[in-house]
């Protein structure tokens, strides 16, 4: 009988094709739009993706190379983040923690959220729910492992100015972030049902 726990063949060669999706989006100007000290990112998409296709496993697999990436960013690797580099000065465990493993909490609750609205809705629906919940919590749990781990600092009440974290952080990812969800929610959703009808989900819970 075929474990349930681990990945089969075709699975690993999926989540191959995915992590390729994410390394070339990081060497390029699709996968960070930097605006300002933040970037639109589109990484979000393989990672909700992988949830959809291979479980939390996956999820957070992809999540990870996400966040690898991210870190490298923070690290002026491949390519700049003007505020990763800040808050990398300040402290680089801190940063690991809000850049990494924020992303791979992220790509693990999409895989859970994915099964539970399958269950509920139908994998069409759950496909879309999934789209729009990874680039939802990704936002969130960036801008809330940011103001957890970095409100304190003089870099991050500079850019606030002396407002509200909670109510800054809203306004100041904004249209970028609706955008995010807008896009991740009609990819996700579409590549997941077709996926879906080329029999490439994988079926154990």
């Amino acid at each position: 009988m075929q474990s349930k726990k681990g990945l089969k063949p075709r699975e690993l060669a999926l989540l191959g094709l995915l992590t390729a999706i994410l390394l070339v989006l990081y060497f390029t100007p699709l996968g960070y739009m930097n605006i300002g000290p933040l970037a639109m990112t589109m990484n979000m998409i393989p990672v909700a993706i992988g949830a959809i296709a291979l479980g939390p496993l996956g999820g957070a697999i992809l999540g990870g190379v996400f966040g690898l990436t991210s870190v490298l960013q923070a690290m002026g690797i491949g390519g700049a983040s003007l505020m990763g580099q800040m808050t990398f000065a300040i402290s680089p465990t801190l940063t690991i923690i809000q850049r990494f493993v924020a992303r791979v909490l992220v790509g693990l609750c999409a895989g859970y959220i994915y099964r539970l609205f399958k269950k509920l809705l139908g994998h069409a629906a759950a496909s879309f729910i999934t789209g729009f919940s990874a680039a939802f919590l990704n936002t969130l749990f960036f801008m809330g492992a940011l103001i957890l781990l970095f409100g304190h600092t003089e870099y991050i009440q500079g850019l606030t100015g002396g407002k509200n974290l909670i109510l800054w952080a809203c306004a100041y990812v904004g249209v970028q972030a609706l955008f995010e969800m807008a896009l991740s929610t009609v990819i996700t959703g579409a590549v997941g049902v077709a996926l879906g009808k080329a029999g490439l989900l994988k079926e154990r819970e």
